[in-house]
């Protein structure tokens, strides 16, 4: 890998990578958190709804956040059915009705009363020789929605979706650096996967590490192989500077392919 790419990569990083570039992405919300067990459940609220405009994400990741109050954990553990469906009556965002995110509810909650967290229920379909996260994501999401009720909230990591959300998820759980603010101690940043969005895709092409036209899991798994030969402890170190391209109205991805190729 030439080492004027890995200097020109690493200056964004620094540039970049700080908390006064984060808004208006939905990471913001999990700063509220100090309790890495309230933090998971935030976390996975707001990267199952991290779809669309920017600013409808966030009002919606507010809407349910605000029902599950400052203590998610506490709060799901105890929440009946009847609780969940009045508390989140009428909910609406885009695909996202009521029933999914009552579903999703459920699931975290059958998660945390059988496993005590999302990241142990996570380690449970884990081994040592994994490489990658996908086994134990596999595991955490077939836990929370065995029957797909869910909808478009929760994607299968085991079909061809690059599933970028619940790889958004993992990269602030596992992560911690300046942006995102970790808590998953028990998962290495080196088996995470790049949260593959069509802002991240496009910096993929940019930098030659797929030529496939669609942002599917095979491309996902191309680009974090690209990232992987750079930074193999951490392939997804460049993710967050790299999205604020085309994500933030004055940074462009003509931009990043200008600095990229310069």
């Amino acid at each position: 890998m030439p080492r004027q790419l890995i200097q020109k990569l690493e200056v964004l990083y620094d540039t970049y990578t700080r908390r006064s570039f984060v808004d208006p992405d939905p990471l913001l919300f999990l700063y509220r958190y100090p309790d890495v067990r309230d933090r998971e459940i935030a976390a996975l609220v707001a990267a199952c709804l991290a779809y669309g405009r920017v600013e409808m994400i966030l009002r919606a990741v507010e809407q349910v956040l605000a029902f599950l109050g400052p203590f998610p954990a506490t709060r799901v553990a105890g929440l009946t059915a009847a609780e969940m469906d009045q508390g989140l009556a009428g909910f609406t965002y885009r695909f996202a009705r009521q029933t999914h995110l009552v579903h999703l509810m459920t699931g975290i909650q059958q998660v945390i009363r059988e496993y005590g967290s999302l990241q142990a229920c996570f380690m449970a379909g884990a081994a040592p020789a994994d490489t990658t996260v996908m086994p134990g994501l596999i595991f955490l999401c077939r836990k929370i929605d065995p029957d797909g009720a869910c909808g478009h909230l929760l994607a299968d990591p085991a079909k061809n979706s690059a599933c970028k959300r619940s790889h958004l998820f993992l990269r602030w759980m596992v992560r911690c650096d300046r942006v995102d603010p970790g808590g998953w101690e028990s998962v290495g940043p080196d088996r995470l996967l790049v949260p593959l969005d069509r802002h991240m895709f496009s910096a993929g092409r940019i930098l030659g590490f797929t030529r496939r036209s669609t942002p599917d899991r095979a491309a996902c798994l191309e680009v974090t192989d690209g990232f992987r030969r750079i930074q193999p402890k951490d392939p997804v170190k460049y993710d967050f500077c790299l999205t604020r391209f085309g994500i933030r109205r004055s940074l462009e991805m003509t931009d990043l392919a200008g600095m990229l190729a310069d």
